[in-house]
This record gives C-alpha cells, structure tokens and sequence, in this order.
C-alpha cells in the first residue's frame, strides 16, 4: 500500500474476512445494523476490495470499495474508531479505497454529517433513502411468492441486473446461498416479478434487496418475508424517491428512521430503481 504520510506507525492492508468482525463491530456502534452473515458474500465479490488501517498494528480505520467489473464500484465501511478521529486516518485510507476503484464510476450510502465531504470528493446525490422498521402489517398470500431453488438462479440473476447499475453475479450467488439468509420469490404467469430476501442482523433482521415490478408484487413478498420473521420487528432501506415504495412500508405499518443518500461520482448505466422497494445494503449497494 503507498505510503499515508501520516507516520510509519500507521499502515494501510487488505483485510481478511476475519478482520471485519472488528469493523462490523465499529459499524453496529453506528447503528447501522450490520447483517451476521454479510462478510462471506461482501468477500466474494472482490476480496481485495477491503481495507484496515492499523496504528501500531492495531486496527483503527476501515473502508471497503468492491469492484463490480470494468465499470463501476461501491464504496461503504468508510469508518475510523471514534477516539482517533480528527488525525487524518480517515482521508488517508478514503484515497486508498478509491486507489483500487481506479477509473471506475463509485457509488456509495452517505449518512447526512458526510454528506458535503463526499459532494467535495465528487459525489453527485441521485436518490434519498430511509430505514423504515417495525413490525409488518401482512397481507394474505395469494399463492404466488415461494422460496428461492437453484433453479430460480439464472432468472433471478438477470432480474438483478435490471435493477442495480452492475452486473454482480459472484456476490449474489453468495449472499443467496449464505445460511440464514432467506429468500423468496414471486412469479406470475411463468414470469418472475421480483424478489426478496430476509437476513439476520445485530438488531432487527433486514429486508434487501426487495426488488419487484409492482406495489402489489412487492407487497406480497415483503408479507412472505415478514411471516418468515414471526413477528419480530425488521427493517428496510428504501428510496425516498419510489413513491409507491414508501407508500408500501407505511401502509404495512414500519415507520421511518435515519437517511441515506446514494451518490455517485459519475454516470452509472441506466437500471430499474422504480423496482427497488428495498435497497440490498448500504455497504455494498
């Protein structure tokens, strides 16, 4: 890694899946919720995407930038350990990050308070979102929303496509096959029209992606994933500016609580965000 100019105390690495327990930690005092068994399929998209900076050789700032492809990045786990903050860690391993995007079109979730640092790094705001939480109000199921088989596989991955601006065929193929992470589908006519998966995390188990083509097909799947839940309260990123979106977790009864802003420094490709009822995480994107 280049040199941070900080001091030789402080040292930028590849971390390992085992390192992110740490940061996973950082990001839980946050309150941003992490999911117990988000490292595997976070790795396996770009394994080399993940840094630790460490002062002394202990671990005290982190940022993750996954490539997906030739094209485009995400950005997240942008996190120095509060007591250090003020140093100059944070900047020195945000450069590094964007080092290993290179050329690429980085997309990142920006909490509010660095919102204006991120404009001046040359992000540009695309959509607003909000963590609605609670417990959901179900709907009777009509008998179209299964779970996941490996069969679905192919379909449910160009489904993805349409609705992220990347093709991530390796992380998704991880993160629905990771244990503990529950996935369903909806399908009409021989067609699918979205899809959602449910996944434990530190505090209410969270909803994403939630992709589907409609209000009424994602409202069928977030009432399957809410039975899955039995009753416990969980929670969902949604973009403020899918207005039927919004009015779907109001209706099922999650109300609102801190923003995100998605921004990214350039064009991305054009993808469906009118079917993104939930965003996936906003780690990875």
């Amino acid at each position: 890694m280049p040199d941070t100019g900080i001091g030789a105390d402080f040292v930028i690495d590849r971390a390992k899946p085992d390192d992110w327990a740490t940061v996973t930690g950082w990001a839980a005092a946050e309150g941003w919720n992490p999911g117990l068994g988000d490292v595997t399929p976070f790795f396996a998209q770009d394994p080399d995407g993940f840094l630790m900076g460490r002062l002394a050789g202990e671990p005290v700032a982190a940022v993750s930038v996954v490539n997906y492809g030739d094209e485009y990045a995400f950005l997240g786990f942008y996190l120095v350990r509060p007591d250090l903050r003020g140093r100059g860690l944070g900047m020195a391993i945000w450069q590094a990050g964007l080092a290993h995007a290179g050329h690429r079109v980085v997309g990142l979730d920006g909490v509010p308070d660095q919102q204006d640092n991120y404009r001046r790094s040359g992000f540009e705001l695309a959509y607003r979102s909000a963590r609605f939480a609670g417990v959901p109000r179900l709907v009777p199921p009509d008998g179209t929303v299964r779970p996941l088989t490996p069969s679905d596989l192919p379909d449910i991955h160009a489904y993805d496509c349409a609705c992220v601006p990347a093709d991530r065929f390796r992380f998704l193929t991880a993160w629905l096959s990771e244990p503990g992470h529950h996935t369903v589908v909806r399908v009409v006519d021989g067609a699918v029209t979205g899809y959602g998966t449910l996944r434990p995390a530190r505090d209410a188990p969270r909803v994403g992606p939630l992709f589907a083509n409609t209000a009424d097909d994602a409202r069928q799947l977030l009432s399957a994933l809410g039975a899955w839940a039995r009753g416990a309260p969980v929670a969902i990123d949604v973009p403020l500016c899918n207005e039927p979106a919004v009015d779907l977790v109001r209706a099922a009864g999650l109300a609102p609580g801190f923003e995100t802003a998605r921004m990214y420094t350039g064009q991305v490709r054009p993808y469906a965000v009118e079917r993104v009822f939930g965003v996936t995480t906003l780690e990875l994107g």
